[in-house]
């Protein structure tokens, strides 16, 4: 059974993330890899031969083939091997990559790198994801995924070798295709999809979405819900895992940055998403960024 929503849609098309190749390549004989430590998502995506994930707290390995991929969302304590086998795995050295080799018998080539995921309203959604999710080549709900592989795979084979600018934009696709279909198909999963999800509280979640502007107190909140303030403020952290006015001010930020791209001013976006006074909106935007609106409008004007 589906359970994507027109909602759900919006929230998984509203992910802002970076992708970036590490490492496109393969190895052969007794191998381990891992990019723990690194503080960082990352994705590998098997092109050529199989092999084998370990992650800690999982008993089971995880037997990956041609065309599967991985994708980690978090720092995890993992390892990639030859070897079927946890504590043969973690015995295994860390191997420099050879070049990939498509007429090779053995081996196995990944095409490897690192995701970053925007702050805000992006890490929000990623936060009620698990900490790593699989695509299997053979799933037969995943076509569109089937397609983008076999992108990545020409790409990898290419005589000049593959660009790592194309590779980055096709895994990036590879991952909101598997995101999609993983979501669409979890019933369980919590957060900003959880929320989207449950009627009374999907209603006011597209209402903060169309008026970020609107004076949204947790008593005007409560009230489109039709439940008291505090038993509102109880049941949206218990679906979302987040308070309601950390969802409110996700959302406007994303709709102010939307805004600054479009080179608007600073005032009109101040206005537009809700801030009664310019210094408020600068504080919470460059909170929120990093960096403050009038420079962030330059950056993408430039852009």
């Amino acid at each position: 059974m589906n359970f994507a929503t027109p909602l759900i849609d919006w929230l998984l098309e509203s992910l802002e993330l970076d992708a970036s190749i590490f490492h496109v390549g393969r190895y052969c004989g007794g191998w381990h890899a891992s990019t723990q430590g690194l503080a960082r998502s990352s994705f590998h995506v098997l092109v050529q031969g199989q092999c084998w994930l370990h992650v800690e707290g999982h008993d089971q390995p995880q037997h990956l083939d041609t065309g599967d991929a991985v994708f980690l969302l978090r720092d995890l304590p993992y390892r990639l091997s030859n070897e079927a086998d946890a504590q043969a795995a973690q015995g295994q050295p860390r191997m420099e990559m050879l070049a990939l080799d498509s007429a090779a018998a053995d081996g196995v080539g990944l095409v490897c790198g690192f995701f970053h995921f925007h702050a805000g309203l992006s890490s929000l959604i990623v936060e009620a994801l698990p900490d790593f999710i699989i695509l299997r080549a053979g799933d037969p709900s995943s076509t569109a995924a089937r397609s983008v592989f076999e992108l990545i795979l020409q790409e990898c084979q290419r005589a000049s070798g593959p660009s790592s600018t194309l590779l980055e934009r096709l895994s990036h696709l590879l991952f909101l295709y598997v995101l999609r279909q993983h979501v669409g198909g979890n019933p369980a999963l919590g957060g900003l999809v959880a929320l989207a999800r449950q009627p009374l509280f999907a209603a006011l979640l597209q209402q903060m979405i169309e008026r970020p502007e609107h004076a949204w107190t947790l008593e005007a909140m409560a009230a489109c819900t039709g439940l008291s303030r505090s038993a509102f403020f109880k049941r949206f952290n218990e679906i979302a895992g987040q308070s309601p006015g950390n969802v409110l001010l996700a959302l406007r930020m994303r709709h102010a940055a939307h805004l600054l791209k479009a080179n608007q001013t600073v005032e009109h976006v101040a206005s537009a998403v809700g801030y009664q006074s310019v210094s408020a909106f600068t504080r919470a935007f460059t909170k929120a960024e990093g960096v403050q609106p009038g420079a962030y409008r330059k950056q993408h004007d430039r852009r």
